[in-house]
């Protein structure tokens, strides 16, 4: 069972990715992980945030609380199961308007989604994507002036003993290439660490936010 449970984290389906769902909302080290996400972004109130892959909705819950009840959270699962465990969590604001989820992917982002956002982020869900750096480039056309996108990953399984250091360089080789600037690496020291790196879209005055 708990194997079965593993392999449900990607896209969780039927009754086991409902659990596989449970076990993402009440791991310490997740909720920590998605709540430090959030924080590193900076969201302030009134922005337009978008969620790539929300999963059981605890980074949606954080970012829909900061950005209060002047601003809107957006968010794309794969998974309908996830689809219900976030819509439940968050099921007060999806009421009033705050947050918008949908059960969609990030190459086929839904109407309605078309932004300006005031920052875009990913939690341990790049490594799906098709073609990531065509993704991220998608992404970035959505943003605001000075607009944020953050690429969060905590190596599982067979990654969990990648370099943290060559992963960072990574993904921010990729968001250089897709014209983001003042790019920057942050690392939260669990086990195994997570690596969030954040680019930011040039303002209309051509600077970096």
């Amino acid at each position: 069972m708990k194997l079965a449970i593993v392999r449900q984290f990607g896209h969780p389906r039927g009754a086991v990715g409902s659990i596989a769902g449970w076990v993402m909302a009440h791991r310490g080290s997740n909720v920590e992980r998605n709540r430090w996400v959030v924080s590193l972004l900076d969201v302030q109130p009134g922005q337009r945030i978008l969620e790539v892959g929300f999963g059981p909705g605890v980074a949606i819950a954080e970012t829909a609380r900061r950005v209060g009840s002047t601003g809107h959270v957006y968010g794309i699962d794969r998974s309908e199961v996830m689809l219900r465990h976030a819509s439940r969590r968050n099921a007060a604001a999806v009421r009033s308007g705050r947050i918008t989820l949908a059960q969609a992917s990030v190459e086929a982002l839904p109407s309605g989604f078309e932004g300006p956002f005031d920052a875009v982020y990913a939690v341990n869900s790049m490594g799906f994507w098709t073609s990531p750096a065509e993704r991220l480039t998608e992404l970035g056309r959505l943003l605001a002036p000075g607009g944020r996108i953050a690429i969060a990953t905590q190596p599982r399984g067979a990654d969990g003993t990648r370099d943290p250091v060559l992963a960072a360089c990574e993904r921010m080789e990729m968001l250089e290439q897709v014209g983001l600037t003042g790019i920057r690496s942050d690392t939260l020291p669990l086990d195994p660490p997570v690596v969030c790196v954040i680019g930011v879209k040039q303002t209309a005055a051509g600077s970096g936010g």
